[in-house]
């Protein structure tokens, strides 16, 4: 046999290993080998590129393809290479549609047999909507999001359309964990991101960290930027010194969602309002002068959250629409003029500290408040809150009870104050319809006298009324004081509805202390046939 025979003979048995998916072997015994290529092959699926490699080391390693005799395979050893390079030119487009897939629990029968897999020519993300590609790409951290642009040329601007940037605190801590984040470095990559951005940016969250800025000319580019590309929820964290936020922020009309922290808020002269807010939230903000008198008008705002924010006296708005308020540890705050909204049905009042240590403060009584807040559901008040509102005496009954209350959480809640104790009895007279109550108690100094609140408790006419909807109670950093278990003693004989009562002791008690506490709460009498005593281990 000449050598052009040869070579057409292992080209012929070559594509019977790629497109016939016969399993040659080399090894065994030339007359097993001949029988094994006069039975032709098995199938006539093509193969992959794992059977070519699988086939090209057998060639090394001097073995024989297609079942060829021993003097073929030595005359076969010097010019299998080349042929080999022919053929796997000639099937590269077949081999990469099908790959192989050998399983590695076959019985010792089917060992060397192949399933074959089709494998679609696009992966299917690519074909998903674009939307719903964006969408998928904001869930990602910003860095992997644009990490997708190296994974093929169809995703290589792919995230320039994304509608949300987050540059949040982990965005921040990653790049400062890796040393490479320093001022230079924070501004270069936002800028790099903003000028490579094609299209709206509806969401952005800035985390600036502490680091040394010699002006916010910067962040002032980048307000202005988002203002003209119709962002709607703007967050704003800023860990420097206090950044006062540029005019270009209140020009935008779209605006739905803004949180500022550490900032001077500071609106322009001829600033109405913004017609589409709707969620506003500002910790450690200072007002200023310049708002006095003007006031903002905010028709679509429902959720405002203020926290230890300063100058809130000229934080003048117009928010009939408000449904959700937190106010925690505000100075000057004119209270009566943020509760003027018919719609509002969660409040949360926290002064944390007593009301003397504000400039200006406001005093209310409990009745006053109240009658602001006729469709209040959830009610949060602090213990100094609760004390504030003892401008004159506290009536029995108020003259409109709270019909619309069903849920009440008194926060570092003293039972040894004869003055919080009157506020919270007088919640429970007029809540007609409570359901929930939750107390967390305050520790209280050794020095003060509980004995004129233990004897106020076990007056038979302290709570002259049943709560008859009352079903979960819920009591915290419980120290096992006289005027605590008189306490929960009263409610436990005037909730008939009651379901469940929670009850979790203070960390400082000790084993001892915490199991005479159980032991007292279990011998009170209930008012209610399926109320379900619950003792928690405070350190779970």
């Amino acid at each position: 046999m000449d050598s052009r025979s040869e070579e057409k003979v292992v080209a012929r048995r070559s594509r019977y290993v790629v497109e016939g998916g016969h399993d040659y072997d080399c090894g065994g015994s030339p007359q097993q080998r001949q029988r094994r290529d006069i039975s032709g092959p098995r199938s006539k699926t093509p193969m992959t590129d794992l059977s070519v490699i699988a086939g090209s080391r057998r060639l090394r390693r001097g073995g024989v393809i297609g079942g060829s005799t021993s003097g073929e395979a030595a005359v076969n050893g010097g010019k299998c290479g080349g042929v080999h390079q022919r053929w796997l030119k000639e099937t590269k487009i077949e081999t990469q549609k099908k790959f192989v897939l050998f399983s590695p629990f076959c019985n010792k029968f089917e060992r060397n047999k192949r399933r074959v897999v089709s494998c679609p020519e696009e992966d299917r993300i690519s074909k998903l909507p674009e939307q719903l590609i964006d969408s998928i790409l904001e869930l990602l951290p910003i860095e992997d999001s644009v990490r997708t642009s190296i994974i093929s040329e169809s995703w290589r601007y792919r995230w320039t359309t994304m509608g949300a940037l987050v540059f949040d605190k982990h965005f921040s801590n990653k790049f400062a964990n890796n040393g490479a984040f320093g001022r230079n470095g924070f501004i270069r990559i936002i800028n790099q991101v903003l000028f490579l951005h094609k299209g709206p940016i509806l969401k952005f969250h800035l985390h600036i960290p502490n680091i040394s800025l010699d002006s916010f000319q910067e962040v002032d580019q980048w307000m202005s930027f988002l203002s003209r590309n119709g962002v709607t929820e703007l967050l704003l964290t800023n860990l420097n010194q206090r950044y006062e936020l540029p005019s270009y922020v209140f020009s935008c009309l779209e605006l739905t969602k803004l949180k500022l922290v550490n900032c001077f808020f500071k609106t322009p002269l001829k600033f109405e309002g913004c017609l589409n807010l709707e969620e506003l939230c500002l910790q450690d903000v200072d007002f200023g002068t310049s708002l006095c008198g003007n006031k903002i008008n905010l028709p679509q705002l429902k959720k405002l959250i203020l926290l230890t924010c300063k100058n809130v006296y000229n934080f003048n708005i117009k928010a009939t629409k408000l449904c959700v308020l937190t106010i925690v540890a505000c100075r000057d705050t004119i209270l009566l003029r943020l509760l003027d909204s018919s719609c509002l049905f969660v409040a949360g009042l926290a002064l944390r500290k007593p009301i003397q240590d504000f400039v200006r403060g406001e005093k209310i009584n409990l009745a006053t408040m109240l009658s602001k807040l006729p469709r209040v559901e959830y009610l949060f008040i602090d213990n100094y809150f609760l004390k504030s509102l003892v401008a004159e005496k506290i009536p029995k009954f108020l003259p409109r009870a709270i019909s619309s209350l069903k849920r009440l959480w008194l926060f570092d809640y003293q039972l040894g104050d004869m003055d919080q104790l009157h506020v919270a009895l007088c919640f429970l007279r007029n809540s007609l319809n409570l359901e929930k109550l939750s107390v967390t108690h305050s520790e209280m100094e050794s020095r003060v006298d509980v004995g004129p609140a233990s004897n106020h408790l076990e007056s038979p006419n302290c709570l002259d009324c049943m709560l008859t909807r009352l079903q979960t109670v819920k009591i915290e950093c419980l120290q096992g004081s006289k005027p605590e278990l008189l306490f929960i003693k009263l409610l436990l004989a005037h909730s008939p509805s009651l379901q469940n009562f929670t009850i979790t002791p203070s960390e400082n008690t000790d084993a001892q202390k915490r199991f005479d506490i159980a032991k007292d709460v279990m011998q009170f009498r209930r008012a209610s046939p399926k109320a379900k005593m619950i003792y928690l281990n405070p350190e779970t």
